[in-house]
């Protein structure tokens, strides 16, 4: 009896880890998506994503406004 309740307790933790993985891993590749995405519109708006910012590709770095662009991006 001991070893089937054993059994039973690391069938639990097992599925438990299963899901915590794929919890977290949901998260960073729904992140990875965010992030290309938004480089890609950035892109077809003529800028460069930097820092979580798409700026122009000079050295003053301003900001650009690439909403429109990411609109049309699917």
């Amino acid at each position: 009896m001991k070893e089937a309740a054993g059994e039973a307790n690391m069938t639990v933790i097992t599925i438990v880890l299963i899901a915590i993985v794929l919890a977290v891993g949901t998260i960073i590749v729904n992140g990875m998506m965010s992030n290309t995405k938004n480089s890609s519109a950035c892109s077809a708006c003529g800028g460069v994503w930097k820092g979580g910012k798409c700026v122009t590709s000079s050295t003053d770095a301003t900001v650009i406004d690439y909403s429109s662009c990411k609109n049309e991006i699917k």
